[in-house]
């Protein structure tokens, strides 16, 4: 009987390289492929930066290839994801929100473009050194499953389609990092040693409004700093400098720390408030991915812990399926620096339940609205 085919995207670094020895040593054909998304090759510098798919990404992945003894390539996935990623990503930020690409380029490109890329060569799977697990429960579905190391990356993965999850393998997802550095070293890898990718790809520097600009060529104008009254506290430098839970960068003489609370794109107005009026106890989410549960019905609830950001330790919720589409998450106490844009992920223990996409926060000791 033939080996089983996967494709394992490569970007260079250690875990995905462990992730295609692993595969091999299990007996699959292996093929590793390095995604081409976003940097241009006469101007990357990943040396510097410590990017994921850059000139240096492809020679240190494919060293990686040849010592493997497997075929490798590089494939060119630009134009989706300016399309899917970078285009979303000024959108929302211009929109007043703060998005999060890793989560996008996770499902339509790294598995959605991907998978259909590797499905029409005959592969049976593709496979990545995220550190995450897929499960099959008893009723069928798929679902990831968190990683014991403190890398775990099941946040980010929560928008993958049960499709998609039926055909990938995660083979580092039960190891910590320190141990799949010793693999590294064991099998003679060359990237044993090399330190891990940070920030953005496509924003290597940190600098989100730089970028914002010179890809859009807009500014957006000055505007109101305002209390959660309408009272002017001052001027802001443009929503896009601003996310909600905020301290620095604000410029503010209050006599007292103080947060960015809002954004009101429709009004150019960024909110301030004291530290309480950075928490809430309930929030909206809209494009809702069901993973390991059976999708809700409208009005029907589960009781979750929700995250709403990857550092996030999470916090228990009564999770309520809305007429429109949406979900509502109540928690147990209330959470803080609820931020519209990024994702809230679901779990029932140590398994991914599904998430969304905030939009929306309430508190119900301050009647603020984040929207």
């Amino acid at each position: 009987m033939a080996a089983k085919k996967v494709v394992v995207g490569m970007s260079g670094g250690v875990d995905s390289s462990v992730a295609a020895w692993l595969l091999k040593e299990q007996g699959y054909d292996v093929i590793g492929i390095t995604m081409q998304i976003w940097q241009d090759e006469d101007t990357f510098k990943e040396e510097e930066q410590g990017g994921c798919c850059g000139l240096s990404a492809v020679d240190d992945a494919r060293r990686v290839a040849a010592k493997l003894d497997i075929p490798y390539y590089v494939m060119n996935f630009k134009d989706i994801f300016r399309k899917e990623v970078i285009d979303d990503f000024v959108r929302e930020y211009f929109a007043g929100r703060t998005p999060n690409p890793c989560v996008r380029c996770n499902r339509y490109v790294k598995w959605e473009a991907l998978l259909r890329r590797s499905l029409s060569i005959g592969a049976d799977y593709i496979a990545t050194g995220h550190y995450a697990s897929v499960v099959c429960l008893p009723d069928g579905r798929y679902t990831l499953k968190k990683a014991p190391s403190r890398k775990d990356q099941t946040y980010a993965l929560y928008n993958l389609t049960q499709d998609q999850l039926a055909h990938t393998l995660m083979p580092v997802g039960d190891y910590t990092k320190d141990e799949i550095r010793r693999m590294a070293e064991q099998a003679g890898l060359p990237v044993a040693h090399k330190a891990d990718s940070q920030d953005i790809c496509f924003i290597p520097d940190g600098d989100y409004q730089h970028f914002l600009e010179e890809y859009t060529g807009k500014r957006l104008p000055e505007g109101n700093f305002v209390d959660r009254f309408g009272h002017v506290l001052g001027r802001h430098k443009g929503i896009t400098h601003y996310t909600v839970g905020q301290r620095k960068g604000l410029n503010l003489s209050m006599g007292r720390p103080v947060f960015v609370t809002a954004i009101h794109p429709e009004t150019n107005e960024v909110v301030i408030g004291d530290g309480d009026e950075v928490f809430g106890n309930r929030l909206e989410a809209e494009s809702v991915n069901w993973m390991g549960v059976v999708p809700l019905k409208p009005g029907e609830s589960i009781h979750l812990t929700a995250k709403i950001r990857y550092a996030h330790e999470g916090e228990g919720c009564q999770v309520t399926m809305l007429e429109n589409g949406r979900i509502q998450c109540l928690f147990d106490r209330p959470v803080r620096a609820i931020t519209p844009g990024q994702a809230v992920v679901l779990y029932d223990g140590d398994l991914v339940a599904g998430g969304g996409v905030i939009c929306s926060s309430t508190s119900d000791s301050t009647s603020v609205l984040i929207n």
